[in-house]
Parts: C-alpha cells; structure tokens; sequence
C-alpha cells in the first residue's frame, strides 16, 4: 500500500507541475481573447482572410470561423461555422477544404505559446501554420476541382450544444471545467506513460516511429513528444511537451522539427473524427493533412541544415525557458 500511495503521490505532483507550466500559458491567453469577443474585435482580424478564402474556393464569411479559431480554439472557430453554415449551401469539397485549414490554423496564440516555451520561436510556429494551412488548402482545391470530385451538397451531422452567447459565468464555469478536464487527461497521459514503459510499450512505438523521423530527418530522442502531439495536440499534451523538452534529453533542433510537424498535423485521431461530422472527407483532413505534413518537414530539415547557425538561433529555435524550482 505505501508503494502505491507513493507512486500516486508522485503521479499527482507530477500532473500538477506540468499542468502549472501549461495553465501559466493558457489562463492570460483565454481571459485576452474573451476581452477581444466582448470588445467585438475578432470581425477585424478575419477582414484580411477575405481573399484569402476566396482562392480557397470559400465563402468570404467562413473567414470569421477561422480567425476565430486562430485567436480562440478549434471548438470556438467550429462553433461560428455551424451557426454561418446554416444560411450556406456548402459542397463536400468546400467543408473539407475548410476543415483542413481549422485543423491546422487553431489556438495560435496558446499553442504558440506552448511552441516558444519548448524552445521554438513563436513567429516562426505561427507563420509555418499559417503558410501550411492555405498551401494544402490550395493543393485540395486544385486537386478536387480538378478530378469534379467531392462536389456533391456536405452532409453536416455535427450540431453545437450548450448556449452560444454564454454569459459571464457560464463562460467561467466552461473554461474552469476545460482545465480541470485538460489536468485529469494529463493525469491520465502520465498513468498510461508509466503503464506503458513498464510494459515496453513505449520502446515499441519510439522503435516503429523511428524509420519515420529518420526519413524525414528528426532524432530518434524527439519521438516521444511527436507520438504525444501527433496522437493528442499540442494543447493536451503541451504539458509533458513543456516538461521534455526542458529535460535537455533532446537535441533544440529535434524539439523544432517536433514542434513544427506537430502544428501541421496533430490530434489526429480525435480531431479528424470531429471533422467527419462537419462533412469532411477523409482524403482531406487525415491523409493529405499527414502527406503534406511529412513532405513539409522533409524539406524544412533539408532547408535548415543549409542555413547558418546564427540565422536559425535567431529565427527558428532557442534554448526552453527553464523551470524555476
């Protein structure tokens, strides 16, 4: 019994700290684009995405779903949708396309701030995200226009729940339960992390991923943070994302390479689950998403390691803010 109480001990205080390190990031963030819906202000944000959605072959107005998701969350940009799509008639091809670029283009500020408290530069994460999300969303748009494919009316499953004008306290009382949920997962990321390194588990996947990273040019040290973001986010996982990289067991460059693949395709399996009810279609959102993600990176490492030290230090990555004890 002492060992299992010990061992809890150490798993809760573990949870804590890590989730410490993320909610000291999420928490000022939340509040901040709050005050930008209250203030009405997210409208001016999505006026440059105008043309912007319209080589997409999107309707203008979808462009407040994404800069909403941009400054908010995916769920918050997704919501916005549902409520713009009532009035829209909208193709597979376009929700797809729109689904991809929400997958990609969400929580920059947070999950921006997860990136630079890694060790990767802020500006470069959200401009590689950016860039990323509209270059694949011009590739599918080409691609599906092209072969007439996916141009029957979408098929929305997907409704919102709970009130969309929430007041104050509701809005509250939502976020407070969204962190709570984030530690309970993280908790739970860290139980199954133990589960699994008992077992193997972990050897196991780091060995099968290996080959991949190594194609594309990621150390073979950095495959535990990609498993975590690629599988969960970097919004759940950005705890014990924080806390590896700052371990200084992997190589700046690795946790950059990480970082980036991570912010063009992550969450894979629950996100693009969600997506499927909005009516995207899987060649979209999971396989051309995991395509371009691969080939982006691969020319990325081919591309940095012709680039000057000094440049990348500057621009791309830097040393992880320290924890202080």
């Amino acid at each position: 019994m002492n060992k299992i109480f010990t061992l809890a001990h150490e798993l809760i205080r573990d949870a804590l700290s890590a989730c410490y390190e993320l909610f000291k990031v999420m928490i000022p963030v939340i509040i901040g684009v709050k005050l930008l819906q209250e203030l009405d202000l997210i409208q001016y944000v999505a006026m440059p995405l105008k043309p912007i959605m319209g080589l997409l072959g999107l309707p203008a107005e979808l462009g407040l779903a994404w800069a909403t998701a941009m400054v908010n969350s995916m769920y918050a940009g997704l919501i916005v949708f549902l409520s713009l799509a009532r009035d829209m008639t909208l193709n597979t091809e376009q929700v797809t396309i729109f689904a991809v670029i929400l997958l990609i283009g969400h929580g920059f500020l947070v999950e921006g701030a997860i990136a630079q408290r890694s060790g990767a530069k802020f500006v470069f994460q959200i401009l590689s995200r950016l860039f990323g999300a509209f270059a694949l969303g011009l590739i599918l748009h080409w691609t599906y226009t092209t072969s007439g494919t996916l141009q029957e009316p979408a098929v929305i499953l997907f409704q919102s729940s709970g009130p969309t004008d929430p007041t104050l306290l509701q809005w509250a009382w939502g976020e407070t339960k969204n962190l709570l949920s984030i530690f309970g997962i993280v908790l739970g990321l860290m139980i199954m992390m133990r589960i699994l390194s008992a077992i193997r588990a972990v050897d196991l996947m780091n060995a099968l991923l290996r080959p991949v990273l190594k194609l594309i040019g990621i150390g073979p040290k950095a495959s535990t943070i990609t498993i975590i973001g690629f599988t969960l986010g970097l919004a759940y996982g950005g705890g014990l994302i924080i806390n590896e990289s700052q371990s200084g067991r992997i190589d700046r460059k690795d946790v950059f390479y990480s970082l980036t693949l991570m912010g063009l395709c992550h969450s894979m399996i629950e996100d693009t689950l969600l997506m499927m009810l909005i009516g995207g279609h899987l060649s979209g959102i999971f396989w051309g998403r995991l395509l371009f993600g691969l080939v982006a990176m691969a020319i990325l490492v081919q591309i940095t390691r012709r680039l000057p030290q000094s440049f990348c230090d500057k621009y791309l990555w830097g040393k992880p803010r320290q924890t202080v004890q």
